[in-house]
């Protein structure tokens, strides 16, 4: 792909998401392409359909959030880091919707790598919390994952409440907390 047009799909791309991630499914391909800058036909020429950006809006998301777990494995403190990414998927996926319906452990109509690949992570990240006693021992990555999603659909149908993002995701890491 010449660098124009790597370019190009890289803001269409960031537009979706930020649209997707605000006002869902129904913002029309005219609009992101006004958001990105480009015309309509370069939005069609990498993504032949709206479902088709919207599927690598997601994947791209959820390779960004991959990559950032796996490079969290090596840290010092694995019971601090555990929780901070919790946080961050938690106060992300809050926002946005569409984390939820990519990280389905049956799949659905994503690549079973993107949600493998995550779910191998995460579950590092949670073995290593677990070691070093930060999380209860009987916590499955199948039960963080449920719980993820959970929280992610619960916090998009209550709406924006101030702080029921960050209320929801407390009682969720003391629930999540070894004790001693």
């Amino acid at each position: 792909m010449r660098a124009d047009a790597r370019r190009n799909r890289e803001r269409v791309l960031a537009a979706a998401q930020e649209a997707f991630a605000a006002e869902g499914i129904s913002v029309p391909l005219d609009e992101i392409a006004r958001r990105a800058g480009v015309g309509a036909g370069t939005v069609y020429r990498h993504f032949p359909t709206k479902e088709a950006l919207f599927e690598a809006a997601i994947l791209d998301q959820v390779e960004k959030i991959t990559a950032h777990a796996r490079a969290l494995t090596a840290a010092e403190d694995p019971g601090t880091v555990f929780f901070e990414f919790l946080a961050m998927m938690v106060l992300e996926g809050g926002i946005k919707r569409d984390l939820a319906d990519a990280l389905r452990s049956g799949g659905g109509e994503y690549p079973r790598t993107v949600s493998h690949d995550l779910k191998a992570a995460l579950g590092t990240l949670l073995a290593r919390a677990q070691d070093a006693g930060a999380v209860r021992p009987e916590i499955s990555v199948d039960d963080l994952l449920t719980i993820i999603k959970g929280v992610f659909l619960a916090v998009h149908e209550a709406g924006a409440a101030p702080g029921l993002r960050e209320r929801t995701f407390a009682v969720i890491a003391d629930g999540l907390r070894a004790t001693r």
